[in-house]
C-alpha cells in the first residue's frame, strides 16, 4: 500500500467516529414505516416524559442514570455518539415525528428527514426553535456545534452546514437519542 494511502486511513477512521460525513442532500422518500412505532423503553416510570410539556428541566444526572438504559444515559450525558451505520433510524423513513429518547421534547418533523448517507439520522429543521439548544464543541480536534435538548439539555449530535434547501443545515442526530411517534 501506498504511504500516502496508510496516512489519510486514520483520518477516514477519525472523521466517522467523530460524527457524519459528507450530505448529499437527498430528501427522504414518503413510504410507510416498515419498523414498529412503539417506543423502545419503558416511559411509565419515568415522571420527566412528555410529548406535551416544554417546560426546562433541571433533574440531576444521578436521576437519569436510575430512569434510562445504559445506552441512552452514555450517549446523552457523557456525549457518548452511537457507531455509525448501527443505529434503528439512520435510514429509517416513516412518516410522523422524532422525540427526545429522554424526555419527550419533540424534536424533528419526519419530512425534514433526509439521506445523507453518514450512517446516522440526518434532519434539515428542527421542529421548533426552542426544541434545540447549540454548544461550541471542540473534542476530536474539531470546532464543531453540538445539539442538547432543549428541554432536558441531553447530547442529541451536531448540527453542520452541509445539508439541503432551504436551510443548508444538517442535524446529525444519534438514533438511541430518538423516539420515533408514527402517524396513526
Amino acid at each position: 500500500m501506498h504511504y500516502r494511502a496508510l496516512l489519510t486511513l486514520p483520518l477516514c477512521a477519525l472523521l466517522l467516529i467523530a460524527g457524519c460525513g459528507a450530505s448529499n442532500g437527498q430528501p427522504h422518500s414518503e413510504r410507510t414505516a416498515t419498523m414498529s412505532d412503539s417506543i423502545p423503553h419503558d416511559h411509565v416510570q419515568h415522571p420527566y416524559y412528555s410529548h406535551t410539556d416544554t417546560n426546562k428541566l433541571n433533574v440531576p444526572k444521578s436521576e437519569w442514570k436510575k430512569l434510562l438504559p445504559a445506552d441512552l444515559y452514555h450517549i446523552a450525558f457523557e456525549q457518548g455518539t452511537e457507531r455509525a451505520f448501527t443505529g434503528k433510524y439512520w435510514d429509517f423513513e416513516g412518516i410522523g415525528t422524532y422525540a427526545c429518547a429522554v424526555c419527550g421534547n419533540v424534536l424533528f418533523q419526519a419530512d425534514a428527514k433526509f439521506t445523507s448517507h453518514c450512517g446516522w439520522p440526518s434532519f434539515f429543521q428542527p421542529l421548533r426553535k426552542d426544541a434545540l439548544n447549540y454548544h461550541e464543541d471542540r473534542s476530536w480536534g474539531m470546532v464543531r456545534t453540538e445539539v442538547t435538548c432543549g428541554r432536558c439539555s441531553a447530547h442529541l449530535g451536531h448540527v453542520f452546514d452541509d445539508g439541503p434547501k432551504p436551510t443548508g443545515q444538517r442535524y446529525c442526530i444519534n438514533s438511541v437519542s430518538l423516539d420515533f411517534i408514527g402517524k396513526p
